[in-house]
């Protein structure tokens, strides 16, 4: 999974540095912070009803679309995942100096 994330990722930068014309991810960040982080809240709730009251197929793409939808608003924020991780680590073991 991480492997696919990080593709993703790169491919959101890439959309960022290289706007697509039609590109749904070029719209998000063309319509700005406001817009994606929107599109964020709109997708947790999408996920909390699946998770309450859908199949697991249903569960599965609203969590994806979740994902999507936070990189992309990592992306507009310049927040990566490398910045997640040694966030997480930290949590974990927060001996560890950064």
């Amino acid at each position: 999974m991480t492997d696919m994330l990080n593709q993703l990722e790169a491919i959101i930068a890439d959309r960022k540095a290289n706007p697509k014309e039609g590109s749904y991810t070029n719209f998000l960040l063309g319509n700005g912070r406001n817009k994606i982080a929107q599109k964020v809240g709109e997708e947790a709730v999408e996920v909390i009803v699946a998770a309450l009251g859908q199949g697991r197929e249903e569960q599965i793409g609203e969590l994806s679309d979740l994902f999507y939808h936070t990189l992309v608003l990592m992306t507009e924020l310049d927040i990566t995942l490398d910045d997640i991780r040694t966030e997480l680590q930290k949590r974990h073991n927060p001996k560890v100096e950064s």
